[in-house]
Formats: structure tokens, sequence, C-alpha cells
């Protein structure tokens, strides 16, 4: 016996639509959830590279700074560490030279402030190359 002779057979359709939007909630969902990893601070170790050790060249002015913040200029050391006596010492360091590159030296340990002097006292006096030195990775 068939008893659904009239009656015409329906086709099963999935709609997208709705699964779409309950897509959607679970990605708004786990965007709002996620904890992204938060760094406090960074540990730097400097100063290393990888570079051979290039030719010492005529026009370089030396400073070399220490851990203990004392300043050297092409290895005599200075008595101030205000910007002013040291850029007055590269002057000095320089003699008839035009623009020497100053190559500043600093200690792993040297505390910021001190290459910045160095960075600013060779900008007042008029020497705009600066280069750090580094050394080889042991």
């Amino acid at each position: 016996m068939n008893f659904q002779r009239g009656r015409s057979r329906e086709e099963p359709e999935i709609n997208l639509i709705p699964m779409i939007d309950v897509l959607l909630v679970i990605i708004i969902f786990l965007m709002l959830t996620t904890t992204y990893s938060k760094t406090s601070g960074l540990e730097i170790n400097l100063p290393t590279a990888d570079a051979s050790k290039p030719v010492e060249q005529p026009n370089e002015i030396n400073v070399a700074v220490t851990s203990a913040g004392q300043i050297l200029i092409n290895n005599s050391p200075l008595t101030g560490a205000e910007v002013k006596s040291i850029a007055d010492a590269l002057r000095r360091a320089a003699g008839d030279r035009t623009d020497p590159v100053i190559v500043i030296n600093a200690d792993a340990k040297a505390t910021h402030q001190a290459v910045v002097d160095v960075m600013q006292a060779a900008q007042s006096a008029g020497y705009p190359r600066i280069s750090f030195a580094t050394q080889t990775s042991r």
C-alpha cells in the first residue's frame, strides 16, 4: 500500500546561512578569548658580531667606554666625562683630518648614557660618521 501517492517528495536542503553565522560567532569568541604572549622585558646581550675585523683606517678616532664609565680617546683617558670636554678632545684628536670616523668601543656593561654622551659629543664636534666596534662571538 502506498499512502503517499498524492504527495510530492521534498528534497532535503542544507541552509548555509545559519552555519556561517555560527562559525562567525565562534571566530569572534576565539579572537576575544585568545591571550597573546606578552614580554615584560627583553634580554639583550651586546656586543658580538660575526664579521671579520676590518683594516684600521688612518682617518679613525677610537673612543673606548669602559664599564666604569671612563672614556679613552685613542688610548688616552679623559679627565671629564661631560659632552663638551669629550667634544673638545675629539677635535684635538682629529687635528687637521677632515671628516674622521668615530669608532666607539663600548664595554658590554657600560652605561647607555656614556655611549650616548660620546655620540652627542661627536655630533656637536661636527663628526657625523660614527661606527660601533664589536667582537666576534666565541
